[in-house]
């Protein structure tokens, strides 16, 4: 990379920081000024990124690498929990939805191979967008938003058997030719995965065992970020989906006790790397060419929000969900995805589409992502049970949030000595869902002799708390003596989860007033109960009764 595509990439996150900023203090989502960022300073407007092919390596890491951080979230039991209806359905979806479009365009008049080659992309969804809109509304464990996100799962893995399908439509080879080269394909994935399940899966966990990556923060992660990078550079060497093997390298991952901690601390890149993906996708927009053709532009977009979510609606009906998931669900995928510009890409190199074609294809993609942060909100909105939540909590974002292991855990932060006995403590009166955290590798094993899945992260972030589903918590133990992180901690779950109790181990005495003013229920004053303990000790070796025991310590 030269210095001058470096300034290329400067001038791309500077424009998306400030339309991303305006976006906010209109109250819409950043996604749409990276978007507008994007399509403002590329070569349909200014030019001041001419092609950006750079650009675009770096957003579509971008995107493999939202892809990785989805598979921490996850892990593979959280996956099939999700059952094999979202996944059904995200086939049928594919090919009820390329049909569709298909007969649209032979009724524009489009010969047979280029009304297939738009079928092909209007398939496809968007998983990046669609999955931060989701996380930035805290809708990610929704029942519509595991639905959306398992079928667009399938769209990511259906991108490579489209590519060949594209291509195969120009091309002089039969059907033979194509079919085997969609088995190479599927035989290379399926070793890839293998290959990557005894890398992840099972030398993994053996090497975190190490003591010097263990002692160090910061090897893990350097670690987690060469097996990211190492499963898209892989997937990519074979002709797979460069997102799908970053997602499976996550999901494997997720297993890792490191992968609470791995997900906080890799954040940033991952901020950094999907603003430029966002922004380089918005560069493909040419508001001229729209402008002068509004009106097909806005039918087809019209099409094909009101077709894809209509096609997603009936499938989930059929499986038997309720109509207002079922709803939910269509209108949170009802776009065209960034996938759709590979497919559009190989389509015109192919000859199967012309400039004019694509051009439409490419507004009515970048017109259908703009909508989607509006058609997540609409989808929160056709669920009966999301009105009453807001109804109840005042419009909370938290409104749609499905705890995974129900309402009512409780979390221990820390796992030393103190957090040790008050999680044992919690498990003898019957607790079922404990959650517990701590930052010392060394205490996983303490807590795997006592049963007890612990979670290696620092909670003074706030992106681990929210993945151990800090709302869900109705009580929080905060066991860790530091006062600055303890209060850090209070700061954190009083923001998040308001309705948990807090009870907080208070080493030294003058930290109390800090503790309850930033909103602890209950401290537990270490220097007074060791005082009371002492003098307990006291009365029973003295043989005093309680009276004069009490007068004595006074």
């Amino acid at each position: 990379m030269e210095w001058g595509q470096l300034a290329e990439i400067m001038i791309l996150l500077g424009a998306a920081l400030a339309l991303g900023i305006l976006a906010e203090q209109l109250r819409q989502s950043a996604i749409i000024g990276y978007l507008l960022a994007g399509m403002l300073i590329g070569p349909n407007v200014l030019g001041l990124i001419p092609t950006g092919e750079d650009v675009e390596v770096l957003a579509e890491l971008g995107a493999a690498l939202l892809l990785f951080t989805i598979g921490l979230e996850f892990s593979l039991r959280r996956l099939l929990r999700l059952g094999w209806v979202p996944f059904v359905a995200g086939g049928a979806q594919i090919l009820l939805t390329g049909a569709a479009a298909y007969f649209v365009a032979l009724a524009l008049g489009l010969g047979s191979r280029p009304a297939l080659a738009v079928g092909a992309v209007a398939a496809l969804s968007s998983t990046a967008f669609v999955v931060r809109v989701l996380t930035d509304r805290a809708q990610t464990d929704s029942v519509f938003g595991r639905n959306a996100i398992a079928i667009l799962l399938v769209q990511d893995v259906a991108v490579v058997p489209l590519v060949f399908f594209v291509s195969a439509l120009a091309g002089e080879g039969g059907l033979d030719e194509t079919l085997w080269d969609l088995g190479r394909a599927a035989l290379l994935g399926i070793a890839g995965l293998g290959l990557l399940y005894l890398l992840v899966g099972v030398l993994l966990p053996k090497v975190f065992r190490l003591g010097g990556l263990t002692r160090n923060r910061e090897l893990p992660i350097l670690l987690a970020v060469l097996v990211a990078l190492g499963a898209t550079w892989g997937a990519h060497a074979i002709e797979f989906s460069p997102a799908v093997g970053a997602f499976a390298a996550g999901l494997l991952l997720a297993e890792s006790p490191f992968a609470v901690q791995i997900r906080s601390d890799i954040s940033a890149l991952r901020t950094l790397l999907i603003t430029l993906f966002f922004s380089s996708v918005g560069m493909f927009g040419d508001p001229a060419w729209a402008l002068s053709n509004a009106g097909m532009v806005l039918a087809l977009v019209a099409l094909v929000v009101v077709g894809k979510s209509g096609i997603v609606t009936g499938v989930l009906r059929l499986l038997g969900y309720r109509t207002g998931t079922a709803l939910a669900t269509g209108l949170t995928i009802a776009q065209i995805g960034e996938f759709s510009f590979v497919l559009a890409q190989v389509a015109r190199g192919e000859g199967l589409l012309d400039d004019d074609l694509f051009r439409l294809i490419l507004s009515v993609t970048v017109l259908t992502l703009l909508l989607t942060p509006y058609l997540a909100s609409a989808a929160a909105h056709v669920l009966p049970e999301a009105a009453a939540a807001r109804r109840s909590q005042g419009g909370r974002r938290q409104a749609e949030l499905a705890c995974s292991d129900g309402p009512g855990q409780v979390v221990v932060i820390g796992y030393g000595p103190a957090g040790q006995r008050a999680a044992d403590a919690m498990r003898e009166a019957g607790v079922e869902h404990l959650t517990v955290v701590d930052l010392n590798p060394r205490n996983a094993v303490a807590a795997r002799e006592h049963g007890i899945r612990l979670h290696l992260g620092d909670a003074t972030h706030a992106e681990v708390l929210e993945h151990l589903e800090i709302a869900c918590a109705a009580a929080v133990l905060i066991t860790t003596p530091d006062p600055s992180a303890t209060k850090r901690v209070i700061d954190l779950v009083r923001f998040l989860a308001p309705q948990a109790h807090i009870l907080v181990r208070a080493r030294y005495h003058r930290y109390q007033e800090d503790f309850r003013r930033a909103g602890a229920t209950t401290i537990v004053d270490e220097e007074a109960q060791v005082g009371l303990q002492l003098a307990s000790e006291a009365r029973e070796l003295l043989g005093l009764d309680g009276t004069k025991g009490d007068g004595f310590v006074g």
